[in-house]
């Protein structure tokens, strides 16, 4: 929510990308960016760019807004502390910097309009049924191969398992994964990978995600104590 972030981006949404001037804001371009940079700096041929199916894959696992599906999951008393703490800070930070009036307004009307839309049954049953979609299409795919582009790890396995991630969070392993025999395997799989270990599992496996959550929360806290004084 600070003003540094809202004048690189003025939609106040992540993820977001800077290279030097070079700011991106879609995931698949930020992707495609990074891997253009590792493949020129590997000195390997075109060939290692994405492939057509990987990108598809791609757009199809980023059409799925899991923000709906989220928060329908979260206890609401947590839910509504949360939705207060985000309005009050973006209300002291338009205070901050009123020449980000506009941006922090599109902001705080789009938290009011998240809890309104929560209250809608039929918002959170279709973004179910967009999630069950993906993942139906995406077992009936690992029937065929062992990663979603391939026999081999592709950019679209990294950007699904994040999703499959959210899921384990969500304690609805049993229900999305374990029901359907080829992810579950694939879950399997991924977890051994380094990559995983390093960006995900460190923080959300186990009893690490505890530690995580209240480490955020404990931060959140004490930063916004301390600018009061």
């Amino acid at each position: 929510m600070d003003a540094s972030f809202f004048r690189k981006n003025p939609s106040g949404k992540l993820p977001v990308f800077q290279n030097g001037s070079h700011i991106i804001f879609d995931t698949i371009e930020m992707i495609q960016y990074i891997e253009r940079i590792a493949v020129v700096s590997a000195g390997a041929d075109e060939n290692s760019f994405s492939s057509r199916e990987v990108i598809e894959w791609m757009q199809k696992i980023q059409e799925w807004n899991p923000k709906f599906f989220t928060l329908a999951h979260v206890p609401e008393k947590y839910r509504l502390t949360i939705s207060k703490f985000i309005r009050r800070v973006v209300i002291a930070r338009m205070a901050e910097s009123p020449d980000l009036a506009s941006a922090y307004h599109r902001k705080l009307k789009e938290a009011y309009e998240t809890e309104d839309k929560l209250k809608n049954p039929e918002v959170v049953k279709r973004s179910k049924e967009h999630l069950v979609q993906l993942l139906e299409e995406v077992e009936t795919k690992l029937s065929e191969t062992s990663y979603l582009g391939g026999e081999e790890f592709s950019m679209a396995d990294a950007m699904l398992i994040p999703v499959l991630a959210r899921l384990v969070l969500l304690n609805l392993e049993d229900e999305y994964i374990s029901s359907r025999p080829n992810i579950a395997e694939y879950w399997i799989l991924v977890q051994q990978r380094p990559s995983y270990r390093k960006v995900i599992g460190r923080y959300f496996n186990g009893w690490r995600r505890y530690k995580t959550l209240i480490k955020t929360w404990s931060f959140v806290r004490i930063r916004s104590l301390l600018r009061k004084f």
